[in-house]
């Protein structure tokens, strides 16, 4: 058994069509070509320098890297690892089916192996530090073999995908992630180290503490029950120096190892009515279940979820507003670096 991370092409555009077709999918745009008739790597090269004749010769030979073995290496049983865009998690499936070739497409769907969703949105920091640089990868499909990546997940799955222990994580390290095959993005890793602070500062009802003080900082006058019952609403939080302005805000925020399910966000609705307040925000650390975002339409005008993506970008656009106590116990600098070039 491999196991291979995948992107759901860039900034994870095509992620629900992945999970809803139950399919991965090669996202190159305009590569219509059967993979399986080409005779080698070369050939590959050569289609692939026809059809962008703009890409420098490094970008081509990564991006035939990364397509060959989608064809010619996975193989029915491996392991395909996608980071989710719409929070930090990695959903796991196992693959199911042989290499096709849909000529008719649409574009950038030629190519596709079916695969079984096994596990739904298993929190990043389950993993080990080391498997996370691998994910922070700016490769859209690699292998994960360094580190004893295959027996981890392997023991990860028999568990039912608990936590990753640190001795297992630290006892499995080599020479480190080789960054010639692996081109890093810091900002991703950056991120991680920053979700693991705000994980052993503020765990259970503490990471209340800090939204409260980013809504602080967005101008709203807040009221937190810090002894809120699981079902609670947790902030109250409204416009205005008094906080009688509006919008007018029901806030509840959940530590969850699982992501949340629709039925906990619907307690939040009904909360919402039950204080007078015009719209809910629902901040769940471990993320949301497929349901919850694919009906979140109907719930527009009334709700906002925060997963852990959307609050970390909240921090960000709004640390400089923080109390200086918040500052001082979550202590943040701006750094500046290369941004990572997107394959195709």
């Amino acid at each position: 058994m491999a196991i291979w991370m995948m992107r759901a092409g860039s900034h994870g555009k095509y992620e629900q069509k992945f999970l809803q077709d139950n399919k991965i999918y090669v996202t190159w745009p305009n590569l219509r070509v059967n993979l399986d008739i080409l005779p080698d790597r070369d050939g590959l090269y050569t289609v692939m320098s026809s059809t962008y004749p703009g890409a420098n010769i490094h970008k081509l030979i990564n991006n035939v890297n990364q397509v060959w073995p989608f064809a010619h290496d996975i193989t029915k049983g491996d392991l395909v690892l996608m980071p989710l865009n719409t929070q930090p998690a990695i959903t796991i499936g196992e693959v199911t089916g042989d290499y096709h070739f849909e000529h008719k497409g649409p574009d950038p769907f030629y190519h596709w192996r079916s695969v079984s969703w096994i596990a739904e949105a298993i929190p990043r920091s389950y993993f080990g530090r080391d498997l996370l640089y691998i994910f922070a990868s700016s490769m859209n499909i690699c292998r994960v073999h360094r580190n004893n990546a295959e027996e981890r997940l392997s023991a990860m799955r028999a568990s039912n995908w608990k936590p990753e222990s640190p001795s297992s994580a630290i006892s499995s390290i080599d020479s480190g992630i080789d960054e010639t095959i692996y081109s890093i993005n810091l900002e991703a890793v950056s991120r991680d180290q920053i979700a693991q602070l705000i994980e052993a500062r503020f765990k259970g009802k503490g990471l209340a503490r800090l939204v409260e003080s980013i809504l602080k900082a967005q101008g709203y006058s807040t009221f937190c029950n810090p002894d809120a019952a699981d079902g609670e609403v947790d902030i109250l939080a409204a416009a205005g120096p008094l906080g009688f302005a509006s919008p007018r805000l029901c806030v509840s925020v959940k530590n969850y190892d699982a992501p949340v399910d629709r039925p906990t966000v619907d307690k939040l609705l009904e909360a919402a009515a039950k204080y007078g307040a015009q719209e809910g925000l629902f901040v769940s650390w471990s993320g949301f279940k497929s349901t919850v975002q694919n009906e979140l339409s109907a719930s527009f005008f009334r709700l906002r979820l925060w997963s852990q993506k959307e609050l970390l970008d909240e921090l960000f656009a709004h640390y400089d507003g923080l109390d200086e106590d918040m500052k001082a116990e979550l202590t943040l600098k701006r750094v500046w670096t290369i941004a990572v070039q997107e394959e195709v």
